[in-house]
């Protein structure tokens, strides 16, 4: 049953097909699909960062995922029963050459997984989106929907999955099998890359083998993950600075372990070692 998208009045299934109009959509029907690992791996293969986002946006490599994603996209929280879900893999998303990029697990089930735009339509991207807002990096404090006007100053989005998993835990395969798609992204948008704002130990591990396999220097044990460490690394093409932030999940800033001034420290400081 197609649904009226909540910003722009426009009728959609759920999930979303591809190239029918939805805010921000970079796939277009004819946009090649990735059915298993390998197909990631030589689908990942492209140059052209628009037309990556639009590879990720259809990929269908993760059997558990897929079905995951498309079964919440059809039984919806009650909350959201009057809206389309995306239902499909969330791309990168931000600017296509940032001086900073901040790095998370993967999309939320009623979030990104709703929205279409990575950290967008749950808790935890009010609270980042918020944050962005205050320290000059985004033009607006809210994300609710694609399509809505936001932008980011300098500053560009990945996740280390690209769908919602079940209970927010990738199984370790599922996360080798999207790691194509992250690591070429990593490597489309190192060349003005400054710092890297890693979100949680995951997106922090993730990371930091997403730039081991593009050849940079990683120190070896690898460097711990804490809130507001800093880890500069030699990369291929410049020197990077990694900083660690806690998750801004409910757990951690209901708990008062993440607050809001310290989200904008890390974030203040990212901006400062980017010259943003």
């Amino acid at each position: 049953m197609e649904l009226p998208h909540p910003l722009t009045g426009e009728l959609f299934d759920s999930p979303v097909p591809p190239g029918t109009g939805w805010p921000e959509d970079p796939a277009v029907r004819r946009t090649p699909v990735a059915h298993d690992a390998p197909e990631v791996v030589q689908l990942a293969a492209t140059d052209d960062l628009a037309e990556l986002e639009a590879r990720v946006s259809v990929c269908r490599a993760c059997p558990r995922l897929v079905e995951w994603r498309e079964d919440v996209a059809v039984s919806k929280r009650k909350s959201f029963a009057d809206q389309p879900y995306w239902g499909r893999p969330i791309p990168g998303w931000g600017d296509p050459a940032p001086r900073i990029v901040i790095a998370g697990l993967a999309p939320a089930a009623n979030g990104g997984n709703r929205t279409g735009r990575v950290f967008t339509g749950d808790r935890s991207g009010d609270w980042i989106f918020a944050s962005l807002y205050r320290v000059g990096l985004a033009n607006q404090p809210t994300s609710e929907h694609a399509g809505d006007g936001l932008h980011l100053t300098g500053t560009r989005m990945i996740a280390a999955v690209r769908c919602a998993p079940p209970a927010n835990k990738p199984t370790p395969a599922e996360r080798d099998t999207c790691s194509p798609w992250f690591r070429r992204e990593l490597e489309l948008v190192l060349p003005t890359t400054r710092a890297i704002v890693c979100l949680g130990k995951f997106g922090y591990d993730a990371l930091l083998a997403g730039l081991t396999a593009l050849g940079a220097d990683v120190p070896r044990p690898r460097p711990k993950f804490g809130h507001a460490v800093e880890h500069r690394i030699p990369t291929p093409q410049g020197e990077v600075t990694v900083l660690g932030c806690f998750h801004p999940s409910q757990q951690n800033t209901f708990t008062g372990k993440l607050t809001a001034p310290m989200m904008d420290a890390v974030l203040n400081r990212a901006k400062s070692l980017a010259g943003l």
